[in-house]
């Protein structure tokens, strides 16, 4: 049976990841994890960021810088794979506690220390790549540093979301191929696909023209304080989980 609400919540997410330029999967994967199993999440995501994606990159394809896609795109394919791999090896009940820790570490430093700025380099790109590609691999959500990496570039908004797409379109294709050999992509996953796909379209329509009528400052503001809430609610249900598996372990 079709959960209503989780589609409302991708759709929610759809639209504040293309207002905030980190992509969907960072209120996603949270959101998810309230419905399916961790590694279940893993294959949702990267079935609905290929939708999500394409969508930006024809929206906002007149943005697209090739130097970024490239400087950041190839490492992140590549750590991308190693993250996949090991998800497969590691408890889904350790991968979430990490995903809770990076949210709520994200949001708080940037709501914090708001001037905070990185250098520009190659070198920094390819750290942000590779570390944004590990942590979608093995969390699902690697955006938000992808987003803070090329943030430091001071991009126009069109050029943030649709670079940043690009990048996340061959992140996307290639982990799935991992998850698909992992066994993520089961018939769960493949009932929601058709909705998530046109989900994706959807909320990113209404992601831009918001986008273009709101400051993206003040929305880059609200989604962080999302994440946070997000990371802190994320923690809160691991830490039950935890709870009970101790429970029923010693029972």
């Amino acid at each position: 049976m079709i959960n209503i609400v989780f589609l409302l919540l991708a759709l929610l997410a759809e639209i504040l990841g293309t207002i905030g330029g980190f992509g969907s999967s960072v209120f996603f994967v949270p959101f998810a994890n309230f419905y399916f199993d961790f590694h279940t999440v893993l294959g949702l995501t990267a079935l609905f960021h290929l939708s999500s994606n394409f969508s930006k990159i024809f929206l906002f394809r007149k943005g697209l810088d090739k130097k970024l896609i490239l400087n950041i795109g190839i490492p992140s394919i590549i750590f991308v794979i190693i993250g996949g791999v090991l998800s497969k090896y590691i408890d889904s009940l350790f991968l979430q506690i990490g995903l809770s820790v990076f949210l709520i570490s994200f949001s708080l430093l940037f709501l914090i220390r708001k001037e905070l700025v990185f250098k520009t380099g190659k070198r920094e790109t390819w750290i942000g790549g590779s570390l944004s590609g590990f942590l979608a691999g093995i969390l699902g959500t690697g955006g938000a540093i992808r987003g803070l990496t090329m943030a430091a570039f001071n991009l126009e908004k069109s050029v943030f979301v649709a670079t940043s797409a690009a990048i996340d379109m061959g992140i996307d294709i290639t982990r799935s191929m991992v998850y698909f050999l992992n066994g993520y992509l089961n018939k769960t996953t493949l009932i929601y696909i058709p909705f998530l796909l046109i989900i994706g379209f959807i909320g990113t329509f209404i992601g831009k023209y918001i986008l273009s009528k709101i400051s993206q400052v003040n929305f880059k503001i609200i989604s962080l304080v999302l994440i946070l809430i997000i990371g802190i609610i994320t923690a809160y249900y691991t830490f039950f989980e935890f709870k009970t598996m101790l429970y029923f372990k010693n029972d």
